[in-house]
């Protein structure tokens, strides 16, 4: 069986350096806190929970909090956290993606020039809500197409659209055609990140051409579900794994190629073991 691994699969840059900045704390002899998951992946926050770093799930943990020091994850958070760790004299280590915090400076600089913000991306997601906590005007955040043709606003107002750097480059395209050809005056802004296009760009080619194809990812994690989707789309025969526990393959008799690519938030000892378990056992 051949294997071809996509060359962006694992760790981006920003995750690396997030999950860096937290073991770099853990013999500082501080109490460590992360708020929220550091990153998308249950295996790399299982191990640091084991390491004493504690997940902050919520506003109101971060408000009950009288020391320590909280690591703002890479997703990025809404303004007002920072405003509120300030208020209560918590050390913060700030480890958001330097592409989201990119964003955060568009949002705050464009919404105060009475800009509406679009916000191309999956609501809920906490790098969605970090970039709505910069607007100081309103903020929409539109997903899909229905979405997209539903919105209804002055169309004498200006719109910033801006994307999660996670999206699917070719669907953000697709809802930013809507807009433009609705007559909104709008300033686009591409904030998906390179590493993501190249990511997507080459899950895209390998599943076109392989017989199976294994996405490797967290369950919760948003780039990876993306990759899943576009994988889906080229080989019916695509598989979503969290490890190497998950991997069922069913493959066809005549099968003789399979690709491999995982999500931001996949550490490399995973993408290797099971790399190097299809080639040995299938």
């Amino acid at each position: 069986m051949e294997v071809i691994l996509a060359k962006s699969a694992g760790f981006c840059f920003g995750v690396k350096r997030a999950v860096e900045k937290v073991y770099e704390q853990i013999d500082s002899g501080k109490k460590i806190y992360t708020y929220g998951p550091i990153i998308h992946n249950e295996e790399v926050v299982r191990d640091l929970e084991k390491r004493g770093v504690r997940v902050l799930a919520s506003k109101e943990e971060l408000e009950a909090l009288k020391e320590g020091t909280v690591v703002i994850r890479s997703h990025g958070v809404p303004k007002q956290i920072y405003e509120l760790m300030e208020k209560n004299g918590i050390e913060c280590i700030d480890a958001t993606c330097p592409f989201v915090k990119r964003i955060h400076d568009i949002v705050e600089k464009e919404s105060a020039n009475d800009k509406k913000i679009i916000i191309i991306g999956n609501a809920g997601h906490p790098e969605v809500e970090g970039i709505m906590g910069w607007a100081k005007t309103d903020a929409q955040v539109i997903e899909s197409v229905q979405e997209a043709e539903n919105f209804r606003g002055d169309i004498s107002k200006p719109l910033c659209i801006v994307s999660q750097t996670t999206f699917n480059y070719n669907k953000f395209q697709e809802l930013v055609e809507i807009f433009q050809k609705r007559g909104y005056n709008v300033n686009v802004v591409n904030t998906i990140c390179n590493a993501t296009e190249e990511r997507q760009t080459q899950a895209r080619d390998i599943a076109a051409g392989v017989d199976a194809m294994i996405v490797i990812g967290g369950r919760h994690s948003s780039n990876t579900r993306k990759l899943y989707e576009i994988c889906r789309e080229n080989c019916e025969a695509t598989y979503f794994i969290q490890t190497l526990e998950d991997l069922h393959l069913e493959l066809p008799k005549t099968a003789t190629l399979v690709g491999i690519t995982a999500g931001a938030s996949t550490p490399n000892n995973i993408i290797e073991e099971v790399q190097n378990y299809v080639r040995i056992n299938f």
